[in-house]
């Protein structure tokens, strides 16, 4: 075997060695995260009712002119 083909064999080797875990049979899930509480402080309804304001608003100046 030449060089590159051991060069190539250690480097598969060190790219496997860390993703390879042996266990005893036991598969354990990590419990997922918790979700924050929803909280709302009125910012979202007024951003949208701003949003539909400036839709009327660019509706009109079409229609009007």
């Amino acid at each position: 075997m030449n060089c590159i083909g051991v060069c190539a064999l250690f480097f598969l080797a060190i790219l496997t060695s860390g993703s390879i875990q042996v266990t005893d049979g036991q598969y354990t899930a990590q419990a997922p995260a918790a979700a924050p509480p929803m909280s709302n402080d009125g910012t979202a309804i007024d951003q949208g009712l701003a949003y539909l304001l400036m839709i009327a608003a660019l509706l009109i100046t079409y229609l009007v002119h």
